[in-house]
């Protein structure tokens, strides 16, 4: 799209009444259409997060009520209190399954639009990941993201390892492990701060082997003693599919502990809580057993609404 396209696709939208939230940096454009009233293209999406021409944002989401769309009817099928869906877009305009930050972010926006209120057993949202339990947490929400699995589990128990990550500013290729959130990332173990530093994340990581619909890369570096008093520390960034490199990645915050405590073997399981520390600021991870005895990923963390507006007003 060139600059003129974008600055029409936004111009189509005159009227749209909008919110712009954050979760630890992790920015998105979000709108109500209950009914499915007002939609949007890709081209209105990638032209809306563009941080020059439209409002800026890593995703956009769109929230509407569940029985006015097909993959949340889906939802209600499985869970009747998932009123409401998350319709969540990349920055790029490709519609993804999940976003952790961005299910905080959205409980957010109902609550504050008065939308939705919050009931002690939690706020159930509908997502392409399936139902999402969102409680109030601290200053902020934790999420159940559900449980977690290994892409390549063969790889995962065997080597630790399934993919190669080449990263401009690094000087080899490194080895990774995959895991799947209800989307997938490949989580990248680097020695120190200094390497993190040296990747350039707004150059696309070439992954092999490369899952067809693509994949999101978090880099980590984890504290040394990983573990003080059962509270684990690591560092990370993320280059998001679809986005580049992003302040937060909920989803990549769960794989990424996942991966680090597979790593780090029995000190890893002593952990009760992780701390992830990402440019934009820190999220919590515990993990929990859910009655039929699957292991859940529980992300906790703020979510904030910087502005509101209406388009061309």
């Amino acid at each position: 799209m060139n600059p003129q396209d974008r600055i029409d696709a936004v111009a189509a939208l005159s009227g749209l009444a909008f919110s712009k939230l954050h979760a630890t940096g992790n920015d998105f454009v979000v709108f109500a259409a209950p009914a499915g009233e007002r939609d949007v293209t890709a081209a209105q999406v990638a032209a809306l997060c563009d941080r020059h021409l439209g409002l800026g944002g890593d995703g956009l989401i769109r929230a509407i009520r569940s029985e006015s769309l097909a993959e949340g009817r889906a939802a209600l099928a499985a869970d009747p209190g998932a009123e409401w869906f998350m319709d969540y877009r990349n920055g790029d305009g490709s519609i993804a399954e999940m976003c952790g930050n961005g299910v905080r972010a959205f409980a957010h926006f109902l609550l504050l639009e008065g939308l939705a209120e919050m009931p002690a057993e939690g706020l159930r949202i509908g997502t392409r990941a399936g139902v999402k339990v969102v409680r109030r947490s601290g200053d902020g929400y934790s999420v159940d993201m559900g449980p977690w699995e290994f892409i390549h589990p063969e790889r995962a128990e065997a080597d630790a390892m399934d993919s190669l990550v080449t990263t401009a500013g690094l000087s080899v290729p490194r080895p990774s492990l995959s895991v799947s959130m209800g989307n997938p990332h490949t989580v990248v173990a680097l020695p120190d701060v200094a390497e993190l530093a040296a990747a350039d994340l707004h150059t696309l990581p070439a992954v092999e082997p490369l899952p067809p619909n693509g994949i999101n890369v978090e880099y980590v570096v984890p504290s040394e003693p990983l573990v003080v008093d059962r509270v684990a520390a690591i560092d990370m960034r993320v280059h998001e599919r679809g986005v580049g490199e992003t302040l937060s990645c909920g989803t990549g915050i769960c794989a990424a502990v996942v991966a680090v405590r597979h790593w780090a073997g029995p000190a890893g399981r002593d952990a009760a809580a992780w701390a992830v520390a990402v440019p934009g600021g820190v999220c919590g991870v515990r993990f929990v057993q859910a009655p039929d005895g699957a292991e859940h990923v529980v992300l906790s963390g703020p979510a904030v609404r910087v502005a509101t507006g209406v388009l061309g007003a």
